[in-house]
């Protein structure tokens, strides 16, 4: 029966209660028609089984009672069912209408999604499929094809649970028993293995491995070629055709790719939770600390060929005039002195402006963080995750120059007094310096410099070129919008360093207690905004007699974990208010260094008590991640 034909014969068979309007798109398990429906007069979608397989009882049979099954399925990311019938002979069923289009025609139209946008589909599809397989139903046919993507609120559904088996069913077989789409089935269902809710976490694995890069992990000229790779052949990292993703988007889509079910994300909620962090808003860089960033690098860029020339200038100079060893020897001396006093003058200088507005090394440290992601992610994108020939050819010319220095210094100290070394000495560093900056500004993105960079304006560094930086500097402002703990940290510095040398001196303890203090409120305002977000998670997961108990029983638990997070956190501001008052009553001469020492040592004990329970949190966390269960935050 040819198309025209069918549409013609079904709506005589349906004339009275659908009106067919067009054909939506057709597979081997049926032709979908976009229909009106009489009676209600809304529109629909009808998913018809072609007259060849419904002659078959048997398949007749299964295409109805897994549509019936479906059918039970109500979920906001499943497209539902409204009715499952036969007419003169035709098999159907009937679906809400969804103004749209499939992720397979996004992505074909307008090439891969966003980050953002694919992670955000990933997860409301791994929700869906959540609810579906609690309810015991696995779609097996998990494709781009079968998520929709409504138009104007862009929420995904999925759909085509046409043949859906029950996960816990007969295990009947026979024609039609490998159904599913070859480029998308996990390894168990090509091998003709049963299968069960891992199976479509793989499948949705390969879907946002489409999503994020337009191309598919294996691809061959014949059916049974692409299922032999399924089965032997390891998908690529996601990285390696779409760069720039953000770790936990990659991370979610390799790990839903792994050969072994027992290996892959274990279920729908996991695989959302896992996707949770790709989602995370950073946080803005103020204008200040971005510009404070982008001149401390310039200026660490340039301050070696910045001070090396003027100095190159006068060995030209010596050479030519007196051209002794010692002199070259003084030179290379002031050129050393130089490069290492001179950046930290130049980035206490511009760090000045950067105190008097209120911004610390801790704003500074995270805006490292912040950017050097951003870099990275543009890094990735542009270079790729491999070393690129530039990268090889600056990093050998730069290894090559500095091994040349040595070999000149080792030649200098030994007694060597060739007029030659010393410009082959200044040379040779020179070109090495600049070319290692060169292929270490790749390099580093590669190897976490943002992290590391940002320890050390957490720690000494950040301290000494503050307290540099401080040098008659006057009042520090304190930021509106600065959490409540950094506002009295920071006004319990100053007030610290008014004090008389003798009494800092005796009190010395004080600025690293208020920084830790500070630390451990601020780690744990971001572990109550992490319960706080987990909460409302829960409150939306499956539902279902015994999956809506566990939710309500993990809801009352963040609850009361979070309310315990919050009394610490309040803990934590009082020792840091009570620091601040004794530190108050000492600069007005009503308090003592006694009394300040007894809140000290109460103090420290209240944040090693929060050290370890913010350590065991991660602890935990980071169990629960390994065993790919839903977080339930300690």
């Amino acid at each position: 029966m040819n198309t025209d034909a069918l549409f013609l014969a079904f709506q005589e068979a349906v004339a009275g209660r659908y009106s067919l309007q067009r054909e939506l798109g057709r597979g081997g398990m049926g032709v979908v028609y976009l229909a009106r429906e009489v009676r209600l007069d809304r529109p629909v979608a009808i998913k018809l089984l072609p007259p060849e397989l419904a002659a078959i009882p048997k398949l007749r049979d299964r295409f109805t009672r897994e549509a019936r099954t479906a059918a039970r399925l109500s979920h906001p990311y499943i497209v539902p069912i409204h009715a499952v019938d036969d007419a003169g002979g035709f098999v159907f069923y009937v679906m809400a209408y969804v103004n749209g289009e499939t992720l397979a025609q996004r992505v074909t139209s307008r090439g891969p999604l966003p980050p953002s946008e694919a992670t955000r589909v990933l997860r409301e599809v791994a929700w869906a499929l959540a609810y579906a397989h609690a309810q015991g139903i696995v779609h097996r046919d998990i494709k781009p094809a079968n998520i929709l993507l409504e138009r104007g609120t862009e929420r995904a559904m999925v759909t085509d649970f046409g043949i859906a088996r029950l996960a816990h069913g007969s295990g009947e077989t026979g024609v039609g028993e490998l159904l599913g789409t070859p480029e998308y089935m996990s390894p168990e269902q090509a091998s003709g293995e049963s299968v069960d809710a891992r199976s479509d976490i793989y499948s949705l694995g390969i879907v946002g491995y489409y999503a994020v890069s337009g191309s598919l992990p294996f691809t061959a000229n014949t059916a049974q070629a692409v299922l032999a790779k399924q089965i032997t052949q390891p998908a690529p990292p996601v990285v390696n055709v779409a760069r720039g993703l953000p770790r936990a988007l990659a991370h979610a889509v390799d790990c839903c790719l792994a050969k072994d079910p027992a290996d892959r994300i274990q279920s729908g909620e996991a695989l959302a939770d896992a996707l949770a962090p790709a989602l995370e808003k950073r946080a803005e860089v103020p204008v200040p600390i971005r510009a404070f960033l982008d001149r401390r690098r310039q200026a660490i860029l340039g301050v070696v060929p910045g001070v090396m020339l003027p100095f190159a200038a006068v060995a030209v100079d010596r050479i030519v005039t007196k051209g002794p060893l010692g002199g070259w020897i003084v030179i290379l001396a002031m050129v050393v002195g130089a490069a290492i006093a001179v950046p930290p003058l130049i980035i206490a200088n511009r760090l000045r402006p950067l105190l008097r507005l209120g911004y610390g090394p801790d704003d500074i440290a995270a805006g490292l963080r912040t950017m050097f992601e951003r870099r990275r992610e543009e890094f990735l994108f542009e270079y790729g995750p491999k070393l690129s020939i530039r990268e090889r050819i600056f990093g050998a010319i730069g290894a090559t120059g500095l091994a040349l220095a040595g070999v000149a210094v080792i030649s200098m100290l030994a007694g060597a007094t060739s007029g030659w070394l010393p410009p082959i000495l200044l040379i040779t560093t020179y070109i090495g310096l600049i070319s290692s900056l060169l292929s270490n500004r790749w390099l580093s993105l590669r190897e976490g410099s943002g992290s590391f960079w940002a320890k050390r304006w957490n720690g000494v560094m950040g301290r000494l070129l503050t307290r540099l930086a401080s040098i008659k500097l006057g009042p520090r402002a304190v930021l509106a919008d600065r959490p409540t703990e950094v506002a009295i940290a920071l006004s319990a510095q100053a007030l610290f360093d008014e004090l008389p040398k003798e009494t800092r001196k005796a009190l010395g303890d004080v600025p690293a207690v208020l920084r830790d203090l500070e630390t451990q409120a601020r780690a744990m305002r971001a572990r109550v905004d992490v319960l706080a977000t987990t909460a409302i998670e829960a409150q939306s997961g499956p539902s279902g007699p015994d999956a809506r108990a566990r939710q309500d029983a993990l809801v009352s638990e963040l609850r009361d974990t979070r309310a315990a997070a919050e009394q610490r956190l309040s803990d934590l501001v009082t020792a840091l208010e009570t620091l601040r008052l004794d530190l108050l009553r000492l600069r007005a001469g009503r308090g003592s260094t006694e009394s300040i020492t007894q809140d000290i040592e109460a103090a420290k004990g209240l944040g090693e008590d929060v050290d370890r329970l913010i350590a065991g949190a991660a602890e935990v966390d980071e169990a629960l991640r390994k065993n790919e269960h839903s977080p339930t935050p300690v």
